[in-house]
Order: C-alpha cells, then structure tokens, then sequence
C-alpha cells in the first residue's frame, strides 16, 4: 500500500507538471506566442486580475502599450490593442460579440443590453429602448433637467461657499433624480434627501453596484458567497445592491401598468412605458423580468458615470481660473439671467462649452476600461495589425489609451478644452481627435443614453459655471482624485470635496 505522503508527492508532482506543460505551450507554441508582452501575462490570467483588484487595470494596460507597441498579450487567450482601424474592425465592421465578463454585471440576474452577448439578441433588445434617446424625445425633458439643476443651484448658493461639499454623493443623486423621470415618470427626491443629510437607499445601491461586478468577475462562485456572508453591515449593503435596485423598478412596473390600464399615464412616454408596450414580435410581448432587468441596466449607466464625469471636470475647474474665465464670458453672454437655464439646442452650439465637456470625456471618461470582445471563426485567423489572432481569443481595446494617444492628443495629460475649438485646431486635426474619443463606447454597441448624458452635463456644467466659482479645499488634491478603476473610474479617496462661492452680480 502506497503511503499516503508518497500519494501527495505523486499528485503535486503531475499538477506541476501539467501546469509546467501548459506554460510552456502558451509562452512559445500558442498561436498567440508572437504577440509581445510580458511573459507572465502568457502563462496565467492571475497577473490581469490583480490589477483588476488593484483598481489599476487602465494604466496597467497603458504601460504595457508604451513599452511593448500597439498590441500587447495581457492573458493566455486576451489581447489588447491601441489602434483606431482595427477598432473599426472589431466594434464596426464585423461587430464581434461580447466576452463573458460582462455577465458579471447581470441586473437581477437577468441580461440587458450591456450584458447581452451576442449582436443578434442585442440588436433585438436595443429596438425596444432607441426611440427613448433621440435627441428630441430626450429635448423633452428638460424641464425636469431644469427643475433639478436649479434645486441644486439654490442649495448651492445657501451654503455661500461656507464649507466644501461632497461631489460624488451630490451630482450622483442629481443623476439619479433626473434618470429615474426619464424612466419611470418617478420623483424619488433623492437629491432632496441628501441636501437634508440623509442618503437615499436607492442612490448608495447604484453606486455600489459596478463594484459589486468587478468583485463577481474576479472572484470563483465559492468566495463570492463567503464575501457575502461577511458580518459587515456595508459589505452585505452592496452584496445587495442588485436585490434593492430590483425591488424598486418592479414596484415601478407594476404601477405603471396599472396607470396604463386606469389611462392615467404622463404623456410624454417614459422607457418603460415604452418598453410595456414593446413586442419582440407580433405574438411576444417583452417579458417582465427583460423589462426589469433592461431598467436597471439603465438606471446604473445612467447615474453614476456622468455624475463621475461631471465631478472631475469641475476639480479641474478649480484649480484652472484660465479655463473658468473663458467658459464664464461665454456663458454670460448666452446665459445673461443666471436663473434661466437657455434651450439645450442653445447650449449644444456653445463653442468652449462643449470643448470643456469634450476634454473631460476624454481625460474623465466614466467607462475608460477594456471592451472585451470574442474573435469569431473566419475562413483564416483574424488579422490584428499583422498579428494572426484565432477563433476564440479576447480582443479589446480601451478608452483610457485611445483618449491618450499623444499623435492624436498632444501633451494628453493635461486639461486642454481648446484643442476642440476651430481656432487652435484643424480640420484634419478635429477629424481624428472625435475618432479617437470613445467616451460611450464604440460601434454597434455603444452607449444608447449617451444623449441624455451630454444634455445634462450641459445643463448642470453651465449653469454651475454661470453661478458658482470653485475652490478646492487642501484634502482634494491631486492624490486624493488619483483615478482607480473598476470599469468605472472613481478618485482614491473615494469623494471629492469643493467649495461653491457664488459671483458677484
């Protein structure tokens, strides 16, 4: 009879050695092998995941362009590449499908558009929302867009710059109203919430909910539960982020439909008024837990990123007096009764404006991280810039790198809303600048909000830059706002505090 230690000896010798073989396959056999990077990258996906934990993978991958070229191997079966033809290629022309990481951010466990797959099931999920975010369906709800900035605006000016405010919470539950109307037709109030001290359980779920997907991506099954089970109040808050998200836009369908059987709906037609009606075809109706599951989607992409966005811009702001005098003489000029917020189509056609909310797309762009992509089977390996990628391998590229390309964006470290005016550009130089910026997404699946998005940073961006100087108090620096990212991006010190004070008349 064999000992039982010999037994052992015998089992990690073969682990070893399948997992020696295996290494030794990926590092000079696979037909990934010629691609460039580091080798350890090519033996184990642990590597990119402890950037991923680190909240680092954005300039992780970044170093690796700078010091290997354009395409770089982060993975035994993962590439990466920083090039904007073979963007096209792979988010255009042959609209590759999704990899499986985005399962990780499935909404009462359940797909929406964004963890949806493959091209065809998404192409069929995206006709039931699209209607909702043409320019001139979203231009309709600018009165509620007003309404809150303006709540805002007057607390804002109560405060006279007395004392700093926390930014993320407040222009998160700014987001957080305005997408929840747009949606449902709903006043959660939670802006109001906050002004008062309080904190709305809603709005702390959709924070916490793309950091609950970034620790399910990386995590086995097992370890996710037992993180779960943690006895920490705040840890199980956002373990349940998705369950209360969820139990509040089933309350909102079901009275919605409601209202819809009464006929006592709005009428300007909400998403999920529009997804109710909705039908896949003539005889399927969209199901409940699509339309639940699709809201909440919408409601975590709509609130937390431009809310994140809009913060970093105006830290900028308040250490940049330069930019703040240009953008206030425009807006005096175009906005001469601080309290009436112009027309967004007047606002859209605001030069310096939207060269500030175009540069802080590019350097601040909520969703930087890599958009993971499979390659599909071709009659031959794909070509990558010369490189022969097969069937099944994860390709993607960043906004992080494209946005940092310093051929496209000279000096790209640095906060230039100029470089988008006709007068310090051009054409050709425009041209390949919006290309290059990716701020949304790219191709067919790029973000369907992202025109209420742009209206509301337009809105809220003016009408604070009308009204308001900033200061940044000696705790908002620039290692506190150090950007971590965990597919969105976030300061190291998770808050950034400002000061308000209100022009002079």
């Amino acid at each position: 009879m064999v000992p039982s230690n010999n037994l052992l000896l015998v089992a990690a010798s073969v682990v070893f050695t399948i997992f020696f073989l295996r290494a030794i396959y990926d590092m000079f056999l696979s037909p990934l092998s010629a691609i460039p990077g580091p080798w350890y990258a090519a033996v184990s996906d642990i590597w990119i995941k402890y950037h991923v934990l680190r909240l680092r993978q954005c300039k992780t991958v970044q170093q690796l362009f700078e010091i290997y070229g354009p395409v770089v191997r982060i993975g035994p079966n993962k590439v990466a590449f920083c090039d904007l033809s073979s963007m096209r290629n792979v988010y255009s022309v042959y609209k590759f499908d999704k990899s499986t990481y985005y399962k990780s951010l499935l909404t009462n466990e359940s797909d929406h558009a964004m963890t949806t797959l493959d091209h065809a099931s998404h192409s069929i999920r995206r006709k039931s929302y699209m209607p909702h975010y043409t320019p001139n369906n979203v231009a309709k709800f600018q009165p509620e867009m007003r309404e809150t900035t303006l709540e805002l605006a007057a607390f804002l000016e109560g405060t006279a710059g007395k004392s700093s405010l926390e930014c993320l919470a407040m222009f998160r539950n700014l987001m957080v109203d305005v997408t929840i109307f747009s949606l449902f037709g709903y006043r959660l109030g939670a802006l109001g919430k906050w002004i008062r001290g309080a904190e709305d359980p809603l709005s702390t779920a959709i924070n916490d909910f793309p950091k609950r997907g970034i620790l399910r991506s990386v995590l086995p099954t097992w370890a996710w539960n037992l993180v779960c089970r943690l006895p920490s109040n705040r840890w199980r808050q956002l373990c349940d982020s998705d369950k209360i998200m969820a139990e509040f836009v089933s309350g909102r369908v079901y009275e919605t439909r409601a209202q819809m059987n009464a006929g006592t709906l709005s009428s300007e037609p909400t998403l999920l008024q529009r997804l109710l009606h909705h039908r896949y075809s003539a005889k399927q109706p969209v199901p409940d837990g699509h339309i639940i599951s699709e809201c909440m989607g919408h409601l975590v992409a709509g609130s937390d990123t431009s809310s994140t966005t809009i913060t970093y811009i105006l830290w900028e702001l308040s250490r940049r007096p330069d930019i703040v005098k240009k953008l206030q003489c425009e807006l005096d000029e175009f906005m001469p009764d601080p309290r009436i917020i112009p027309d967004i189509a007047v606002l859209q056609e605001l030069p310096y404006l939207n060269g500030v909310i175009k540069e802080g797309l590019r350097m601040y762009t909520a969703a930087p991280s890599l958009l993971e992509r499979v390659v599909p089977s071709f009659d031959e390996d794909f070509d990558l810039m010369g490189y022969p990628v097969p069937a099944g391998t994860i390709v993607s590229t960043q906004a992080w790198s494209m946005h940092r390309n310093p051929s496209v964006f000279p000096t790209p470290e640095t906060f230039l809303p100029d470089r988008w005016l006709e007068s310090s550009s051009s054409p050709e130089q425009l041209s390949q600048m919006h290309q290059h910026l990716i701020a949304f997404g790219t191709g067919v699946r790029v973000c369907g909000g992202q025109n209420l998005a742009q209206v509301m940073m337009r809105i809220v961006l003016a009408t604070i830059g009308r009204n308001f100087t900033l200061a940044a108090p000696a705790e908002t620096n620039e290692k506190s706002m150090e950007i971590r990212d965990s597919f969105v991006i976030f300061p190291a010190a998770m808050q950034c505090k400002l000061i308000f004070k209100p022009r002079q008349s």
